[in-house]
Parts: C-alpha cells; sequence; structure tokens
C-alpha cells in the first residue's frame, strides 16, 4: 500500500518536513517514490510555511494512495 506521508529533515530542534509518497513499508526517512512539497512548522515573518503540488496529490490518491492524518490536515489547509 503507498501512503502520502511526512519525512523529516532539518536539524535538531529545527524540525523540516518534506510531503512524500512512499511505500507503508519503508521507513519515516527511507527510500520514497516521488517528494510533493514541503512543510516549514518553525517558519516565521515571510518564509514560506506550505507548498504541496496538489495536482501530483490528487494523480497518486486516484492511484490509491492513502494520506497520513497530518498529511489529511495539511491538505485542507493548502486547499483553502
Amino acid at each position: 500500500m503507498v501512503t502520502i506521508r511526512l519525512a523529516r529533515g532539518g536539524s535538531k530542534k529545527n524540525p523540516y518536513y518534506y510531503v512524500t509518497v512512499a511505500d507503508r513499508r519503508t521507513s519515516r526517512n527511507g527510500r520514497f517514490i516521488e517528494r510533493l512539497g514541503f512543510f516549514n512548522p518553525t517558519a516565521r515573518g515571510q518564509e514560506e510555511k506550505l507548498r504541496i503540488n496538489m495536482e501530483r496529490v490528487k494523480y497518486w490518491q486516484s492511484q490509491g494512495a492513502q494520506p497520513s492524518a497530518r498529511v489529511a490536515s495539511l491538505l485542507e489547509q493548502a486547499a483553502a
């Protein structure tokens, strides 16, 4: 089964997440199929907090990919 989930990047105490499509059996930061965007929870000022390629998300969902709970809430934010 394929999932749309977050992969952690960044340094200690400064997280940065990539929105990725991956097989659910792979590790969190392991091999992924495609990177769809990013989420920066510590963005300040004019920094971009969230960018997601919605066309590709719709494509992967049509192929049966299931978003994680956190990604589902981010998708709602991006759609608004």
